[in-house]
């Protein structure tokens, strides 16, 4: 692992936060942003935290008070790894690396046909091959495709088949990357083509996201870089 990157880690921090935001609000939950923390008052959607960290050393007290932790499931995003949230009854769910890739472009065009989602059919059609069948298609909302931020990349294959996706979060200075997925193939599937559609969507930014197993050893395997730990705590509620 190289040695950690602050300045890069808070874009990515900030700009995986102001994702967040957005999936929020397309759900109908308003979030708000400190200096030191996003976090939103109401519970998130669906695998996506109540809080995220934008600075080393945010004060454990004051971010737990910002969320509920009655509801079960809770969460916060330790974007330094630097919390400790037991006190306030969180525990670690898991710990991940914030990855990075700059803006120099990949050789060769993607193998996939690469654009970006503009209407809610074919978003109903890329989230039904992101959640491949578990039920969480419906994460994914119209009102997405109205952020001037969020970018929904789907890789179709020859006939027009959602082979492969991503979701592209584009900031001032950075551009996230989650979701990634392929159909068929797993993480190796994926992380290949990618890097080409961002750069050729996206050439003048680097790209950032975070990504832990599987997933994580095909982003450096694709010219990724890790850049420093984060962590995912959660809370059990309250009865």
């Amino acid at each position: 692992m190289k040695t950690p990157n602050p300045p890069m880690v808070r874009a990515a921090a900030r700009n995986n936060a102001e994702w967040c935001a957005a999936m929020s609000r397309s759900h109908g939950v308003e979030g708000e942003f400190t200096e030191q923390a996003w976090a939103s008052p109401a519970r998130t959607p669906l695998y996506y935290p109540d809080a995220v960290t934008l600075v080393p050393g945010a004060d454990p007290a004051a971010l737990s008070a910002r969320i509920d932790t009655c509801a079960p499931g809770a969460s916060v995003k330790d974007s330094f790894a630097d919390l400790d949230l037991t006190a306030a009854g969180f525990r670690v769910l898991f710990e991940a690396q914030w990855i990075h890739r700059p803006a120099t472009g990949p050789t060769g065009p993607p193998e996939l046909a690469w654009n970006v989602v503009g209407d809610p059919g074919a978003l109903r059609d890329w989230a039904s091959a992101w959640d491949d069948g578990n039920g969480d298609a419906d994460l994914f909302r119209p009102g997405l495709l109205d952020d001037p931020a969020t970018f929904v990349l789907a890789g179709r294959a020859a006939g027009g088949r959602v082979a492969a996706g991503a979701v592209a979060s584009r900031g001032d200075h950075v551009l996230g990357v989650s979701n990634v997925f392929a159909r068929d193939g797993g993480p190796e599937a994926a992380w290949p083509d990618l890097p080409k559609a961002l750069h050729a969507l996206f050439p003048a930014l680097p790209v950032v996201g975070y990504e832990q197993g599987d997933d994580l050893a095909a982003a450096l395997r694709h010219g990724f870089e890790p850049i420093g730990p984060l962590r995912i705590w959660t809370h059990p509620g309250r009865d």
